[in-house]
């Protein structure tokens, strides 16, 4: 991880992010979260949420509150001036970060879901885990509200950093939330994953039949121009679990028993 930072963070500068892709241009990017050197499964979102890095009415996280380093926290003007000590500690934050203070409100849904594999990002279960994004840096919106220009800008920039540190680490299963997250990895692993209808995730609707649910499973060898060296298993659900309206605990509960299930096996 650390061999790319530097490149992700003279990006930020370099094109202009803040200007063009709705970018929090004094955050650090966030390749990972968790100990990726030691996980073997790993969950997959989009970008980080502004909420690493602002509280709830916008302000800078600082003091015991903060999660990752910013400009101001590294005392810097500017990413360009980033030496080797900064590195050490983005990468120190990243690596870190689910024992100091993480975004429980976001991570701990995930982390339900996954425990029936027997991994945990909290050290708690057998199975180490860790989250990466495709995209490492925090909006100020949400990846949903961003024009689709803003968004391939963003994918285009971020690069190949996520392909080279998932080749890298000892990840074997990739946990997708959400149908944003499936539908780019597929187009940039170039891959169609399997998909299966699952009746009892349908989410109800007042006026209508509800959204369906659906199972997705199947395999990533390459990413882009890179390739990973190994086949990586890759499950996920088309309900996006911190932003899907009406996902009961009843789903969450199917889902969770999916997961483990499915990615017990392919660990096995």
């Amino acid at each position: 991880m650390k061999d790319y930072l530097p490149t992700l963070l003279k990006k930020i500068s370099k094109y202009n992010l803040d200007g063009n892709a709705s970018v929090i241009p004094w955050a650090s990017p966030v390749p990972v979260f968790g100990p990726v050197e030691t996980s073997r499964v790993g969950t997959l979102g989009l970008n980080p949420s502004n909420r690493e890095f602002v509280d709830v009415e916008g302000n800078e996280l600082s003091g015991m509150d903060r999660r990752f380093h910013t400009l101001t926290s590294l005392g810097l003007k500017n990413w360009n001036r980033t030496k080797d000590s900064h590195i050490e500690k983005i990468s120190s934050a990243c690596e870190r970060y689910f024992n100091v203070n993480p975004y429980n409100t976001w991570f701990q849904e995930l982390d339900v879901i996954i425990n029936d594999i027997g991994s945990s990002y909290y050290g708690n279960n057998v199975i180490d885990a860790c989250h990466l994004d495709l995209i490492p840096y925090a909006t100020y919106k949400k990846w949903t509200d961003l024009a689709e220009g803003e968004r391939q800008l963003l994918l285009h920039v971020s690069g190949q950093a996520f392909a080279l540190i998932l080749r890298e680490s000892l990840i074997s299963l990739l946990v997708l939330n959400g149908m944003s997250v499936i539908r780019h990895l597929e187009s940039v692993a170039d891959v169609e994953l399997e998909v299966q209808e699952m009746p009892e995730w349908t989410l109800s609707r007042r006026n209508s039949e509800g959204v369906k649910g659906f199972a997705f499973k199947g395999a990533i060898q390459r990413i882009g121009d890179v390739d990973l060296n190994r086949k990586i298993s890759v499950i996920g659900f088309n309900h996006n679990l911190q932003s899907s309206f009406g996902v009961t605990k009843q789903v969450k509960s199917s889902i969770r028993k999916w997961i483990g299930e499915t990615g017990r096996e392919l660990l096995a």
